[in-house]
Parts: C-alpha cells; structure tokens; sequence
C-alpha cells in the first residue's frame, strides 16, 4: 500500500516525491517516458525564459553557464535531482487505469498492479497535441514535435503557429538552410509571449521576406507535395515537403475525466481543486502543476507551482 502515487515525472511530479521523501510517506512517481518527458521533447537548442534559480527544486543549486539555461543543463540538472534524493521512479510505465474502492485506488500499469490512498496528477500538457483536423495531417511529413533543423537543409517548410515553439522552429529552419519558410498563423500577429530576444528577430525576419508569413490564415488540406491554405485574402497552393504544426498541446483531460474531477464553468476547462492543499473534488485526488490551469496551458510554470508540492504532501501527511 502506497501512501501516494504520483503521476508524471516532470519537475513538479519530482518536486512531490521528494516532498513525499521529506515526511516519510511511501510513494511512487510514474511516467509513461522519460524523467521529465516533456523536457525531453523541447527542441535541442532551446533556451529557457526563466533564470537557473527559479527552476530549482528540491534544495539544490542549478547552475548554468549563461543568464538562460539551455534544455540540455536542465535535463542534466533533474537527473542528478532524481539521483540525490533516490527517488522511487517507475519510468517507461504508463497508467492504463484506475479504480477507486473504499477510500483506496487500485492502479493498472503496462508493467504491475499498485494500491495507494492518494492520487498526484502532475502530468503536465506536452504529450497531447493540438490537432489541426485537416485532410492530410497523418502525413509522414506533418510533425507536432520540433527537435533539431537539419532534417529539414534544403526543403520547403510550412510551421503552423505564431507562439514561442512556432517561432523557434521557423528561425532555425531557416538559418540551417530550409529552401523556404512559411508561416500559417491563425492570430492577426505574431504572439504577444513570445520569448522578447526572438519577437523582434522573427517580426524582422518577416518584414524583409526571408521568411513567408500569412495571418488570420489556416490550412485546408495537406497533400504529399504541397498544402493548400487561405487567409483573408484569398486560397493559397504552394509545395511543400514539411509540416510543422506548433499548434500548442493541452492536458490529459481524459485522465482527470476518469478520476471524476469536475470542471469550473469557464473557457479553458480548469479542474476543481481547494486552493490551500491542492486536492480536487475526489477525495484524495490531488493536482500540482500545469495541469491545474486546463487549456491555460501558459498560467502555472516551474517557477510558479513548485509550490503545489509542498501543499499537496503537507495535506497527505496530515490524513
């Protein structure tokens, strides 16, 4: 019998269990990938808005080599977290279901059975993302992650979205030798978050041609050589050998759906939740991090919900 089972092992789901280690309580932290998953997915080269400090968690220092850490100093900086604090992880195991009886949850994974009294919901957003629902997006060529720019030396690009990830990949492709770069943006703008080193260098980018850009547009149908889209101004046809589709990602809407969380009544569907301990509308149920703010994918960041840790097993222990 487990205490607590916390699933998802990202920066939050790690900063639970070493809460957990503080006070003593039996736990384990589940992923269906790798630790911090979702850091893993970023692209190579990403640079982080947020200082080294304030993506510190469990007491210990993150240094980084310049003002901005890199994705590859964070992955770097939470393996050697997990390996400090000798945290019981179950990496690689993916939840498939989950049964409450009498107080206690029975929990199927792809590997065992585990019983606990609590359940974390630290599960983040990046594995789920938004579709476009047009003909051709189950194209080889149609991507939804973004990694690295040489896959894509000498082709024609199209990256769908005006947001950071959209930005990121439509700046790189285009240094590293992409044949041509479009942007399909559905906003009347680049967006207004955008990382401010790289809003000026895309908006630059734009406005001297080297990178294409149609707003208030979308795509229609994606086909193996070409994609057609429209904008206001008319329907558009153009070749294609690469799909970007930086659509954004939202929560597991279906997990939290299962465990019986309701939802506020508003836009972004944000779950239910008691504010001081973190615990949803199902008794022992508990959410911590991105996945507290539903569809507002961009209100709870490392910085702001380390803090979801501490509440979450400070409630569990008192239980």
């Amino acid at each position: 019998m487990n205490d607590v089972i916390i699933i998802g092992a990202g920066p939050i789901g790690i900063a639970c269990g070493i809460e957990a280690e503080k006070r003593g309580l039996n736990y384990a932290i589940f992923d269906k990938g790798t630790l911090v998953n979702s850091l893993f997915n970023y692209p190579l080269n990403m640079t982080f808005f947020s200082t080294s400090d304030k993506l510190e968690i469990g007491n210990i220092p993150f240094i980084s080599h310049n003002p901005k850490p890199t994705r590859s100093e964070a992955l770097e900086y939470y393996r050697r977290v997990a390996a400090h604090w000798k945290l019981n992880l179950h990496l690689y195991e993916e939840i498939e279901h989950i049964k409450s009886t009498k107080a206690v949850f029975k929990i199927g994974t792809t590997k065992n059975n585990y019983t606990a009294k609590n359940i974390v919901v630290s599960t983040g957003f990046y594995d789920r993302p938004f579709l476009l629902n047009v003909p051709g997006e189950d194209l080889p060529k149609v991507k939804h992650y973004y990694t690295e720019p040489h896959p894509y030396f000498g082709m024609d690009v199209i990256v769908v979205g005006g947001a950071n990830s959209a930005v990121d990949a439509a700046l790189e492709t285009y240094r590293k030798g992409a044949k041509s770069v479009t942007m399909i943006i559905r906003e009347e703008s680049v967006g207004s978050n955008v990382k401010y080193w790289a809003r000026p260098d895309i908006i630059n980018r734009i406005e001297e041609g080297s990178i294409k850009a149609y707003f208030n547009a979308e795509i229609k149908h994606i086909h193996k050589t070409k994609v057609q889209f429209k904008d206001p101004n008319g329907d558009y046809e153009i070749p294609n050998d690469f799909v970007l589709a930086m659509t954004g990602y939202e929560p597991n809407f279906e997990l939290l759906e299962n465990l019986n969380i309701n939802f506020q009544d508003d836009e972004f569907r944000t779950p239910v939740y008691n504010k001081e301990s973190m615990e949803s509308n199902t008794k022992g149920v508990y959410l911590a991090g991105v996945v507290c703010g539903g569809y507002k994918t961009n209100k709870w960041f490392i910085e702001n919900s380390r803090e979801h840790a501490v509440k979450v097993m400070e409630a569990i222990a008192k239980t």
